[in-house]
């Protein structure tokens, strides 16, 4: 909204629960050209690489490059932006409700209820469905950035999926990230429908360093650890009222029910919101994601849940038997149903074919 410059005659509100102050995550994402947030990617890889014991490869992915933004950097980024703008407000707070009346929306914080007039409300505060027929995993990780006192990594090759750790907590993968030949973001990763217990992910990030990257004597520079929902959960983005208040991020759909990435959807429906309001456009005629997509990951992630078929298999055979051109356009919902066809044909049929049925 600040870099379209059409907004400076309009009063917004920004809340959040507590200030962005610490390097608290860390986004990945792939992109064929320079992105929005290209000023602050922190690394980037032209190539990758995918590690099984059935298969183990480094992968070219021209066109595309796998990008990563460190947390501290994208708060600074924004709020720097932010702080420009006299006609924006930054409260932090927590939001308790919100209703719409004749007089515009009532919006309760910590406890005192403020009125906004003729406002319209984005959300992004997530609310899991009470449903007893939705499926739940979480996505869940903790990563490291260590420091090791010879070279150890190498910054040309990110490892994006490393299944050679053991599946006894389900599905359960690694990915490191070289930010310079001594120094790497090692994180392990689980699609389980619980949590570990805090100590057992710093036990397994130990035994993973200790038994594939040959490292005993590192440093523990900073630490990051998120849970993101992968569910089937229906979401709209229209809300309540259908006119007053819109769901972004999570809330509105945008994590991929079949692999948890958000990143680069929230960047794609922020830009077609922007678009419609300077369009003067109504919100309704922001298109939908294709239903197909829904229905792909519903199928994969009832066979998750249901422990039909281990995600590791599932995972190596998607990139073993196709380019990663392919793959990353499947995963950002743009394939084509020529790619579809080839995606399918690549995973064992009965068990998705039954997951399918389910979900018809």
């Amino acid at each position: 909204m600040i870099r379209s410059g059409k907004f400076g005659d309009k009063s917004i509100l920004l809340i959040d629960r507590e200030p962005k102050t610490r390097n608290d995550r860390t986004w990945c994402f792939w992109e064929q050209r320079p992105g929005f947030f290209e000023e602050i990617v922190y690394r980037k890889w032209e190539r990758i690489s995918f590690r099984s014991e059935a298969f183990d490869s480094a992968l070219h992915i021209t066109p595309y490059v796998y990008k990563m933004i460190r947390g501290s950097d994208f708060y600074d980024y924004c709020f720097s932006a932010i702080k420009t703008q006299p006609n924006i407000e930054v409260v932090y707070a927590t939001v308790n409700n919100w209703w719409v009346t004749h007089n515009g929306i009532e919006l309760v914080l910590d406890d005192k209820t403020y009125l906004l007039e003729s406002a319209i409300v984005f959300n992004s505060i997530y609310e899991p469905s009470i449903s007893r027929n939705d499926i739940r995993l979480l996505q869940h990780f903790k990563g490291w950035v260590i420091a090791s006192p010879r070279p150890a990594f190498n910054p040309r090759e990110a490892t994006m999926m490393d299944f050679r750790v053991h599946q006894r907590y389900g599905t359960t993968f690694t990915y490191v990230l070289p930010l310079s030949p001594t120094e790497a973001l090692v994180e392990y990763t689980l699609f389980t429908k619980e949590l570990l217990k805090p100590a057992q992910y710093d036990e397994e990030l130990r035994s993973y360093i200790s038994a594939y990257l040959g490292l005993t004597d590192y440093e523990v520079k900073e630490e990051e650890f998120g849970v993101i929902p992968m569910t089937n959960q229906r979401f709209h983005f229209s809300s309540r009222d259908k006119q007053a208040t819109w769901q972004i991020g999570t809330a509105g759909g945008q994590t991929k029910a079949s692999s948890g990435y958000t990143f680069q959807f929230i960047q794609k429906q922020s830009e077609q919101i922007v678009n419609c309001l300077v369009a003067g456009r109504p919100l309704h005629s922001i298109p939908a994601t294709p239903s197909r997509f829904r229905f792909y990951d519903n199928t994969l992630l009832h066979i998750l849940y249901h422990d039909q078929l281990p995600g590791k298999k599932i995972f190596t055979d998607l990139f073993r038997k196709n380019d990663a051109g392919r793959v990353f356009r499947f995963l950002d919902n743009e394939s084509t149903l020529a790619d579809e066809v080839k995606i399918i044909s690549s995973l064992p049929t009965w068990p998705f074919l039954k997951a399918a049925v389910n979900q018809i």
